[in-house]
């Protein structure tokens, strides 16, 4: 996903000249295609997070539309209060980009997981949230966020990318992506978990289950309508993300599910649970302890629609 933003920042550069790049003194082997041909629009904040969102507000107080990239707690807790007043308060023009959602460094330990941000950046007015699940989301919704007066979280993966995407899919800002159709169950997943999804549901559908996919990559404003417009025929709702299962994915549909659903809907979320984690592995290593695996999924969801 990294060197589709930049691919796609690049291009989007080219047609408007007011797009400025900053970051925290590293994305070095991602960003060298822009800073090489934008080097005026380039800035290298070093490490000095509060800084980088204050030289982001200004600039965007001149007229800049500036995209700041860093790994995800960097841009989002280190310089949170910044956030808040500079960017939020103000309703200024800029994209907080962050890296590594979820559990992308899980080598790095927990100083670097990226599991509180969703529920963090959620919580702010005017703020934002987009969590692509694949290249094809990333480009898309890159270009349509470039064109809001407001801040932006934009929370990519390291590595991650899905190749099973339906042709032709229309893809919009604030709009869920229907993977795979289904009136009855429905899988919604957003960022890096599409795939996990994907796969989850294909074993299911395989079992002879009629249920859906769905990709969420925008968090807030969340696409209440798709969901309220299948309040009459669904029967569950499942949620999966690569995120504290407090203030995610799960918790926003769950919220207008409960306020609106006027009968009785199954509902279920997959996420991380309210933990730090104390050992260090790789991504798929500490999925499978948090339960994040195809298998454990895939067989609680097919436990509960068939009873």
């Amino acid at each position: 996903m990294r060197k589709t933003f930049i691919q796609t920042l690049v291009k989007l550069v080219e047609i408007d000249p007011n797009i400025y790049l900053i970051v925290g003194d590293l994305g070095f082997s991602v960003i060298e295609p822009f800073k090489e041909k934008f080097p005026d629009r380039f800035i290298n904040a070093g490490i000095a997070e509060q800084n980088m969102v204050g030289v982001a507000a200004g600039l965007a107080m001149a007229g800049k539309k500036v995209f700041v990239y860093s790994i995800v707690p960097f841009v989002t807790m280190r310089c949170f209060e910044q956030i808040r007043v500079d960017l939020c308060y103000q309703n200024l023009p800029v994209r907080l980009v962050g890296v590594g959602g979820g559990l992308d460094y899980g080598p790095s330990a927990t100083t670097h997981h990226a599991i509180e941000d969703i529920a963090i950046m959620r919580a702010l007015p005017n703020m934002t949230v987009i969590a692509p699940g694949c290249n094809i989301e990333v480009d898309k919704l890159l270009t349509k966020a470039n064109d809001l007066n407001g801040p932006v979280y934009f929370r990519l993966s390291n590595n991650e990318n899905f190749d099973d995407y339906p042709l032709n899919t229309d893809i919009k800002l604030g709009k869920a992506i229907e993977v795979i159709s289904s009136d009855k169950f429905l899988i919604f997943t957003t960022g890096n978990s599409l795939k996990l999804g994907f796969d989850v549901c294909k074993k299911l559908r395989d079992q002879g289950i009629d249920i859906g996919l769905i990709s969420m990559p925008t968090i807030k404003p969340l696409d209440n309508d798709f969901i309220l417009s299948k309040k009459d025929t669904l029967k569950a709702i499942f949620s999966i993300e690569e995120h504290n299962v407090i203030g995610g994915l799960g918790e926003a549909i769950s919220s207008l599910v409960c306020q609106n659903f006027e009968r009785k809907i199954l509902f279920k979320s997959f996420g991380i649970p309210d933990i730090y984690f104390h050992e260090i592995g790789s991504r798929d290593y500490l999925k499978e302890k948090v339960g994040l695996g195809v298998e454990n999924i895939s067989a609680k969801i097919f436990k509960e629609v068939i009873l």
